[in-house]
């Protein structure tokens, strides 16, 4: 399949949601993605969460592929996986910052699941974003810096949330990195309600306080 009709899989027509899904690594499979790469891609088990939660929207911020495949699980349950990736390849012969190929991939594998899903058109949302996206250790100048933050116009606003029912956040993920941080700041000063967990705990609530900028990382469990 080329990448607009992948892309289409992901984000079909009347679906809640399918606006924020990005078209940057969809673009790239039909360009420069490597196909003769092998990945796992065994879909997990969601301990988490046992059932659908209308007013509850996840984020699930996990590396390289590892969110695409739960999101597949997660869809499995009743929830819309929305990739947010936004990462680009190296030129050919170049060393990235970021890996990215392995993703395009995992998106392609991921459609074929989906086809077999029929997901409501107001199934709550899961985004799917890269934990790997703000490596920016470069060894040599000649690495190619295609590292990226998630910002506030890459999600729905938390007017958008709430005016759909969405009161509820859960991250998923060890920690929640500074640029989401700052996205979940500002959702929790106006109403929404952010849990985080690891994955195998309950989710807990988390006080997002205004992220320093100074630091790469906001820990922030209560």
């Amino acid at each position: 399949m080329k990448g607009k009709e992948i892309f289409k899989i992901w984000s079909p027509p009347k679906a809640k949601w399918v606006e924020w899904v990005r078209p940057v690594p969809f673009i790239a499979i039909n360009y420069s993605h490597k196909t003769n790469i092998a990945i796992n891609f065994t879909i997990p088990n969601i301990n988490y969460i046992d059932k659908i939660e209308q007013n509850t929207a996840i984020i699930l911020d996990l590396s390289g592929y590892d969110g695409i495949k739960e999101g597949i699980a997660l869809a499995k349950l009743g929830f819309r996986p929305i990739p947010l990736y936004n990462g680009t390849n190296e030129q050919q012969g170049a060393m990235a910052l970021v890996y990215n190929h392995d993703i395009e991939n995992a998106l392609i594998l991921g459609a074929a699941e989906l086809k077999k899903l029929e997901i409501p058109s107001n199934a709550p949302p899961a985004f799917l974003i890269d934990s790997n996206r703000t490596h920016r250790y470069k060894m040599n100048v000649s690495i190619f810096d295609n590292s990226w933050d998630i910002y506030e116009q890459d999600m729905p606003s938390a007017k958008y949330f709430l005016n759909n029912n969405i009161n509820k956040i859960i991250v998923r993920s060890e920690i929640i990195q500074k640029d989401l941080a700052k996205i979940l700041y500002n959702f929790q000063k106006q109403g929404i309600m952010i849990f985080i967990t690891n994955g195998y705990e309950e989710p807990k609530t988390v006080l997002i306080k205004k992220p320093p900028y100074k630091h790469k990382f906001f820990k922030g469990l209560i």
